[in-house]
């Protein structure tokens, strides 16, 4: 199974992907999870710092592709997690998704893809487009993350439009919205209603994932070493876990225009 992770920047999605990502381990599953983002801070809560990108591998080895191992890109994290960091150009400088495009065909090259049973891609932002939408072509669902809030459910629209569009010719399907960092879900609620895009779970504002990430450690590490949770935190995880590894059926998904999205949410927001 392949999933993508894919919302507004900010949102968390890298958050819920290393949580999402020991959650299946836990479930018995072996999973690789993949940063796609050139700031490469995706999957530090798992390898327990920021591990070496494919581009600085690549640059150490003169761009010679056949050069790489999986050894040289791949590092062991909690739980059993395997990570991947495509890492990307400085600011301002080069096409971070080309990078992405180039990390998936790498892995492909190195068979790395037969080996797994999950693979989480964590993808920049809400872009949808050139190397950043590779990841849609790969997957088998998507996963949206959200607030209760116009932003990030304008932006979760523009990437429901994405999907209907690439599963045309992929066979990539919508699993759902989880909404995070939020104690209401009234907008989520009208937004998911609208377009017929499943809850998922919605993961609680809590101080405890701040400091998870402050700390470089998932939940569940957080867990085992007796923090304990005062919102059963990873029992959300586990909940979306077991709900994607159900391989819920395709769902017919209609995304609003842009202006549709903006009286949807003002509409509910005066109610």
């Amino acid at each position: 199974m392949r999933i993508s992770v894919y919302g507004k920047g900010g949102i968390g999605k890298s958050t819920v992907s290393s949580n999402l990502s020991v959650a299946l381990a836990k479930r018995g599953k072996k999973v690789l999870q993949i940063g796609c983002d050139p700031k490469h801070d995706s999957t530090f809560t798992i390898a327990g710092k920021l591990i070496p990108t494919v581009i600085d591998v690549l640059e150490e080895e003169n761009y010679k592709y056949e050069e790489i191992d999986e050894n040289d890109i791949i590092f062991p994290g909690y739980g059993g997690v395997d990570t991947v960091e495509a890492g990307g150009p400085a600011p301002g400088l080069g096409c971070g998704g080309y990078v992405v495009g180039e990390v998936v065909k790498l892995l492909h090259q190195l068979d790395v893809y037969e080996k797994y049973d999950v693979m989480i891609f964590d993808v920049l932002e809400d872009v949808v487009c050139g190397g950043f939408s590779v990841p849609l072509q790969q997957s088998d669902y998507v996963c949206i993350v959200t607030a209760n809030d116009f932003d990030s459910l304008f932006a979760a629209n523009r990437i429901i439009t994405s999907i209907k569009e690439k599963s045309k010719t992929y066979p990539v399907k919508l699993a759902g919205i989880i909404g995070n960092r939020t104690d209401i879900q009234d907008l989520i609620d009208v937004y998911a209603k609208k377009v017929g895009a499943p809850i998922i779970n919605v993961v609680p504002l809590s101080e405890e994932i701040r400091m998870s990430r402050v700390n470089g450690k998932t939940l569940f590490a957080i867990e085992e070493e007796g923090g304990g949770s005062k919102n059963n935190l990873t029992g959300n995880f586990l909940a979306i876990a077991d709900y994607l590894l159900a391989s819920p059926e395709k769902i017919e998904i209609e995304p609003l225009g842009d202006r549709e999205v903006f009286s949807l949410l003002r509409k509910s927001s005066l109610e």
